[in-house]
């Protein structure tokens, strides 16, 4: 029975996020899509860089990848960018440093001291000059440490970062910077979408999509592409997905490490 229920409860939930994404004053949100992110967001990705023409050889970086099953960038390692990740857990793949040269991942807690040290580490790594894409999601102090890359000249043409979505636009909140922060299940992280977007606009990007599914992730353009984004809404309050804690008990198929392993060590 309890089974039952819980197919019965993905249905209703996969039938809700369709009609979210469909009915989204934003064009870009029926693009949503799940191949390794977390929910929705790799549609969104992948449909941003298609119209920015950024589809083939670039170059990544994530910080904040859980085990490293579920990511924002496992799609562009798929379509053959190189990359690296930055987190504080242990991969469930083991990386083969001695042949791998298109990735990278440096096992690191985060602070504002020593993140500029872990990107340039992580652009050395993989032979990189710039990135295209940068994620961010570390349910805390992640503005500050955009802000402190932004302002440090790490600005990729696409920026997507985790958003804490309570607190709808016009407000604007972020928490106090701890380094020893962790999440507790609360309310209490991360920033608001219009802080966000604040700070994307001082340093020259656009807001152009949240994804539907969860309200959790904000996608941020530099505004050099803003053209190939004419039908997106000027009004944040247009863009902004309201948060859903609903969560699926299971979405899509399960991530095979075999998958994961093929794609990152190719073997």
């Amino acid at each position: 029975m309890s089974n039952q229920l819980a197919d019965l409860q993905n249905l209703v939930l996969f039938d809700q996020t369709k009609i979210l994404q469909s009915n989204h004053p934003n064009p870009l949100n029926k693009y949503g899509k799940k191949c390794f992110s977390q929910t929705d967001e790799d549609g969104i990705t992948l449909e941003i860089l298609r119209r920015i023409k950024q589809l083939e050889d670039g170059a990544y970086a994530e910080f904040g990848v859980g085990d490293g099953t579920e990511n924002n960038t496992l799609i562009l390692a798929a379509l053959g960018w190189k990359g690296f990740w930055v987190g504080g857990e242990k991969l469930k793949i083991d990386i083969d440093s001695d042949n791998c040269k298109k990735f990278s991942y440096l096992r690191e807690w985060i602070t504002l001291e020593n993140i500029l040290k872990l990107a340039e580490k992580g652009c050395a790594a993989i032979s990189a000059e710039k990135l295209d894409v940068i994620s961010l999601d570390l349910d805390g102090n992640d503005i500050y440490f955009v802000e402190k890359l932004l302002a440090n000249g790490f600005k990729p043409k696409l920026f997507i970062v985790e958003y804490n979505a309570k607190f709808p636009p016009p407000v604007k909140f972020q928490i106090s910077y701890d380094p020893n922060h962790t999440w507790k299940g609360d309310d209490y992280y991360g920033a608001s979408l219009a802080s966000f977007d604040k700070l994307f606009n001082d340093f020259g990007y656009k807001l152009v999509c949240c994804n539907s599914h969860t309200g959790v992730n904000a996608f941020f353009v530099d505004a050099a592409y803003a053209d190939f984004f004419s039908d997106v809404p000027g009004d944040i309050n247009q863009i902004y997905a309201e948060p859903r804690h609903h969560r699926f008990t299971r979405y899509g198929q399960t991530p095979s490490l075999r998958t994961i392993n093929k794609i990152i060590n190719g073997n």
